[in-house]
């Protein structure tokens, strides 16, 4: 037992050797491996002395073999008696190995430069932090600067002054003209002339403060008024004392505007820019004594100059100021016209529109996204589709129709389109579209193309993923429903019996017919594209559509009764075939809906629905054998539907 144990002790002290080798020579060649990435950092040059030193302990080291030696030789053994060593011990192979208390001559050299080595390392990282990098410092919002300490800043009050001094000068200009014209002072063309001068020598003054930055305050105030000035004397030549025919006053106002604009992007100044554009059309009004057609043309002059500087800069300001005045004035425009309209202001909306929409494709083609942009071509057909609406009948088709075709197109295009630019055209193709369907068809036909235009666009939007026409064939429905309500298939068309022209009972099964169509295809899109969920999961939804659709299925069975069976008989035959017809609509959706949950909840609906027209409408409406057929029919059906569905709830 005890040369056993001897033995065991053995093999086990051997075990621990090899183990403790093994880790010496994985420690040593970690520490060669440090020092390969080491020699890749700067470090110090080692001193020829030392090397030469380590050299030749490294060649000895080298050229001494690999002597294999047993582990437990060279550790201290315990003490074991002299019978014990007697026995033989088993073999176990062996691989050579050197002596595990070894170290290499070089480790400890090696394992001084590798600190020295990462300790250069962090002092250069250190540098490079104090140098190159900022201190770290927490988020702050910036604070809110208020309207008087803004004023409170140094020049605020200069520059401030600078600007309400050249609007003032500007209104003194206009204000001059007016009374010259009123008192007859001078003559045209020296009022003419004389504002020509006056608008030049501001420029001229500007210019040269701009040179010193002590006056550029000043200089953009009286650049911009300079600019205001000739401008508005280019109107007055134009429109008051018509020195210039039309289309050279619209060329010289264009060349003035431009010029304004390009001295604010050349001084990069979006004030003075903004400045420019309000100052050529805010005193517009004064000087064509009104809103016509050629204040709209001149507006629509700076909004054209202002297209380079939309497109070189982002300045926001610079899109609204040239973009609204154009919209404003053509609406008032069309007001003062009044009713009839004319040529010439259909005309000025009609480019409104389309300056406005190709305006905002350009922009938003540069700079996707862009509110002002984006905004200005929201309400770029506003002004047509307004004077539409004072126009005959016929030019206000072609206005409205043109305009949707235009607006449609492109929508079509709207892949190719980044952000909500299609979106937008699409939805003001639809308002368009709308107004020109309501114009041009009236009575029964008008709600059932409404309601039918409604089916289209959910088709469409099956079609192309396009969730603005799934809401606008909403938006088509609910109006056509709501006329329909009204005028077609009113609810008094349950409840009362009265003899009605067939052409009226025909339009009116046509509407019907649409209203179910409707009822069917939009809850069926919405849930294809992902915006219904399913009828188990919510209700609300499929149910308002189901009253929709039972309505609609209701109103056409009941025209077509009585375009069948004229008068009384007619309407109490169409009451007892809704009633039937739903108790069998229901019992084909229950046994469908056997593996199918919102088939099973739509068919429990539906029986609901005749139950309740049984007991609240059919018992008091009906009588005699009408009433006697409803409820035999609809309890056999009923009866007919439970025991088929409890068959196949068992079979399954």
């Amino acid at each position: 037992m005890l040369i056993a144990m001897t033995t065991d002790g053995d093999v086990l002290l051997r075990l621990a050797g090899e183990i403790d080798d093994l880790g010496a020579r994985l420690a040593r060649v970690g520490t060669e491996l440090r020092t390969v990435q080491s020699a890749a950092e700067p470090k110090h040059e080692e001193a020829p002395d030392q090397a030469e030193q380590q050299a030749p302990k490294t060649e000895q080291a080298q050229a001494q073999p690999q002597v294999p030696e047993q582990p437990q030789a060279e550790q201290p053994a315990p003490q074991v008696p002299p019978q014990a060593q007697q026995p033989p011990q088993p073999q176990v192979p062996q691989q050579p190995y050197p002596h595990p208390q070894y170290q290499h001559p070089q480790h400890a050299h090696y394992q001084q430069q590798y600190q020295q080595a990462q300790y250069a390392q962090w002092q250069q990282q250190q540098q490079y932090r104090q140098q190159y990098q900022q201190p770290y410092r927490p988020y702050q919002p910036a604070p809110k600067v208020s309207l008087a300490e803004k004023l409170g800043k140094e020049g605020a009050g200069s520059r401030l002054l600078a600007w309400i001094g050249g609007a003032v000068t500007l209104l003194g200009i206009v204000l001059f003209l007016v009374l010259a014209i009123q008192r007859g002072w001078f003559g045209p063309l020296p009022r003419v002339i004389g504002g020509a001068v006056l608008g030049a020598a501001l420029v001229g003054i500007g210019l040269r403060l701009h040179r010193t930055p002590a006056g550029r305050t000043g200089a953009f105030a009286l650049a911009a008024t300079g600019i205001g000035a000739l401008y508005l004397d280019a109107i007055a030549a134009t429109t008051m004392y018509e020195y210039l025919p039309a289309y050279a006053g619209l060329a010289l106002g264009l060349l003035i505007a431009v010029g304004g604009l390009l001295l604010a992007v050349r001084w990069k100044s979006s004030l003075l820019a903004t400045a420019v554009v309000l100052g050529c059309v805010v005193c517009a009004p004064i000087i064509t004594q009104g809103f016509t057609a050629q204040l709209v043309a001149f507006l629509l002059v700076v909004q054209v100059a202002s297209t380079p500087v939309q497109l070189r800069q982002s300045w926001p300001s610079v899109a609204v100021a040239a973009g609204i005045p154009p919209l404003v004035a053509s609406v008032f425009s069309t007001a003062f016209t009044g009713f009839g309209g004319s040529t010439a202001n259909t005309a000025a909306a009609l480019a409104v529109g389309g300056v406005g929409l190709a305006l905002a494709l350009i922009v938003t083609a540069k700079r996707p996204g862009d509110a002002a942009a984006l905004v200005l071509l929201a309400f770029a057909p506003a002004p047509s589709l307004l004077a539409a609406l004072f126009l005959p009948k016929t030019p206000a088709v072609l206005v409205t129709a043109s305009v949707a075709l235009v607006l449609l197109a492109v929508w079509a295009v709207g892949k190719w389109l980044d952000g909500w630019t299609g979106e937008l055209a699409g939805a003001a193709g639809l308002v368009a579209a709308l107004q020109t369907t309501m114009t041009l068809f009236d009575g029964s036909a008008q709600s059932a193309i409404l309601i039918g235009e409604g089916v289209l666009l959910a088709l469409v939007a099956l079609w192309t993923k396009k969730h603005v026409a799934l809401f606008g064939g909403l938006g088509f429905a609910v109006i056509g429903g709501m006329i329909a309500l009204v005028f077609d298939v009113p609810p008094t068309l349950f409840f009362l019996i009265r003899n009605r022209p067939d052409a009226d009972l025909a339009a009116a099964l046509l509407v019907a017919l649409a209203i179910l169509a409707v009822s069917i295809t939009l809850p069926w899109v919405a849930h294809r594209l992902g915006l219904f969920k399913a009828a188990a999961e919510n209700v609300v939804p499929w149910l308002f559509a189901g009253v929709c659709g039972l309505y609609g299925a209701g109103a056409l069975v009941l025209c077509g009764a009585m375009l069948a069976v004229p008068g009384r008989s007619g309407f109490l035959v169409g009451h007892v075939v809704i009633t039937v017809s739903w108790t069998v609509a229901a019992l084909v959706l229950l046994v469908r809906g056997i593996s199918a949950v919102n088939l099973r909840v739509i068919g429990f609906v539906l029986v609901g629905a005749a139950v309740l027209k049984l007991v609240l409408f059919d018992l008091a409406a009906l009588d005699g054998l009408a009433r006697v057929a409803a409820f035999l029919i609809a309890g056999l059906v009923l009866l007919g539907a439970g025991t088929r569905y409890a068959k196949l709830v068992a079979s399954r």
